[in-house]
């Protein structure tokens, strides 16, 4: 066991496997910096364990589950870190291009609103127009997987269709 938490290798040798298989499976890379890694794994088992859900373990969770779905791994940043910066915020992630060392990983700047800024969906927020959404809706054209964000995934995490097959649906 590790002193300073109190998880198992054999725990996170679990965690790293079932990552590295959905990673792998979905188009994703985990970073191959092993110990990194693991590291990271291990503070996602931290979490696990202290709140109940794998907030990310470079950021700063509530213990209010509601207010943390954004940064429970893989967190609602990963896709555009990874377009814009070749990793996510913690690095878990990354790009084929730093697996490859054809780029190298440097500072990550933080997309995560302070809690007050943080955008409430309510009633009135879904009620809204489809038109007065805050970020534009992607729809993949092979299995009609949906997502809200600045730009369509790299890879669908349906039917892995590539960023050249989604459309602007709204």
């Amino acid at each position: 066991m590790n002193e300073s938490s109190n998880i198992a290798p054999e725990e996170i040798d679990r965690l790293y496997k079932k990552l590295r298989e959905e990673a792998e499976s979905a188009g994703y890379n985990l970073n191959p910096d092993t110990n990194m890694t693991r590291r990271l794994l291990e503070g996602l088992l931290v979490n696990e364990k202290r709140y109940g859900y794998s907030a990310c373990p470079c950021r700063l969770a509530s213990g209010d589950k509601k207010q943390d779905l954004d940064i429970i791994c893989p967190c609602d940043y990963r896709d555009p870190d990874l377009a814009d910066y070749g990793a996510c915020y913690c690095s878990l992630y990354v790009s084929r291009e730093v697996v490859e060392g054809k780029k190298k990983v440097g500072s990550i700047p933080e997309r995560r609103f302070p809690p007050d800024r943080r955008q409430k969906v309510d009633a009135k927020t879904i009620s809204k127009p489809l038109s007065s959404l805050p970020l534009p809706v992607w729809r993949c054209k092979v299995c009609g997987y949906l997502c809200a964000r600045d730009g369509p995934p790299e890879i669908c995490p349906i039917c892995k269709a590539k960023k050249d097959r989604f459309e602007r649906f709204i």
